[in-house]
């Protein structure tokens, strides 16, 4: 480092930081550092570094699909956001979302020596009084119920839901159906109760819930039961099932939004593409990969183990899927 530093004119912190990828370093002297790196055939020893500090500038995540919108964006964001801080990521996939699965998810993890470790719930796991996570590593949760024993991160789903319903009824819709993520789905949960307490909240009939599993296909499949009933408005839990809706409902001659107005839950890139655009529940994933991030660090900088729950809000995007009741100008 100390040659690196020479042949490059800059101090030795200043090469430290151009190899933990730090972003305070201005673009010309990074590219000297870089340069001299080259030509010496310097490469940066992370686990002499990890000797030398106690830290191995990783995160582990550990996730139990990798199949839904929300955890591939939050990891994408996490992964980013981990970068941006000088630390690399460690992704530990769990087949079983389990205490057992936890656990062995955290053994890999040790063996692969992480400095803290990010959980992605996508079930209800960390409501159970049996299930614990190891306390001797920096923690913290996405997407969880247990924000009285560990730090957790979510988007506001319960705002989002609402507004999304309101928005629908402010339409001269009498009430909104439903399409619900699939059981144990900790957000899935969120959505659907936010959306039956802003119903009974107006005074309007709660339709029965009609349930996919996030994909389009089962959005299709439940779509297609929606078509044959009277429905005038239907929130969707995601835009993938949203997606579905949009197919089911024009095969079967139901216009979107003239004969039924359709919002959507997520505001991926592509809902913009849809026919029509899709009016949808925006949830900003680069803000919940940053807090994320900031949370773990901030423990191992602090050496304190908080908890609590931080919501990161989000907003309705209004597009071309939703329009007044039929017979309603207003």
């Amino acid at each position: 480092m100390a040659d690196v530093a020479q042949l490059a004119g800059v101090s030795s912190q200043t090469v430290s930081r151009v190899a933990n990828g730090h972003p305070s370093v201005v673009e010309t002297t990074r590219r000297q550092v870089l340069d001299a790196m080259r030509q010496l055939g310097y490469r940066p020893n992370s686990a002499a570094r990890a000797l030398r500090s106690g830290r191995f500038r990783t995160i582990g995540v550990i996730l139990f699909t990798l199949s839904t919108t929300g955890n591939v964006r939050t990891l994408e964001a996490i992964a980013t956001s981990a970068a941006a801080e000088g630390y690399a990521i460690t992704v530990i996939p769990v087949e079983a979302p389990t205490q057992d699965g936890v656990n062995g998810a955290f053994t890999r993890l040790g063996e692969l020596a992480v400095d803290a470790v990010i959980l992605l719930m996508e079930v209800h796991l960390l409501d159970a009084a049996s299930v614990s996570l190891p306390t001797d590593v920096p923690v913290v949760v996405a997407d969880s119920d247990a924000g009285d024993r560990y730090p957790v991160v979510d988007t506001d789903q319960a705002a989002g839901s609402r507004v999304a319903v309101e928005h629908l009824l402010g339409l001269g819709h009498e009430t909104v159906v439903h399409l619900a993520g699939p059981v144990g789905s900790y957000a899935g949960q969120r959505r659907e109760d936010a959306w039956r307490q802003a119903l009974l909240d107006a005074g309007r009939t709660v339709p029965p819930v009609r349930r996919g599993d996030w994909s389009a296909a089962s959005g299709y499949e439940v779509g297609l039961e929606i078509a044959r009933t009277d429905a005038t408005a239907v929130f969707a839990a995601n835009d993938q099932m949203a997606l579905g809706l949009l197919r089911a409902l024009a095969e079967s001659g139901r216009r979107v939004p003239a004969d039924v107005s359709v919002v959507g839950f997520d505001d991926v890139p592509d809902a913009v593409a849809f026919l029509p655009p899709l009016t949808t529940v925006h949830q900003d994933f680069a803000e919940v990969g940053r807090r994320l991030v900031t949370g773990v660090l901030r423990q191992l900088a602090e050496h304190t183990t908080p908890h609590g729950t931080t919501l990161v809000p989000t907003r309705l995007v209004e597009r071309a899927s939703t329009a007044p009741a039929p017979g309603r100008t207003t």
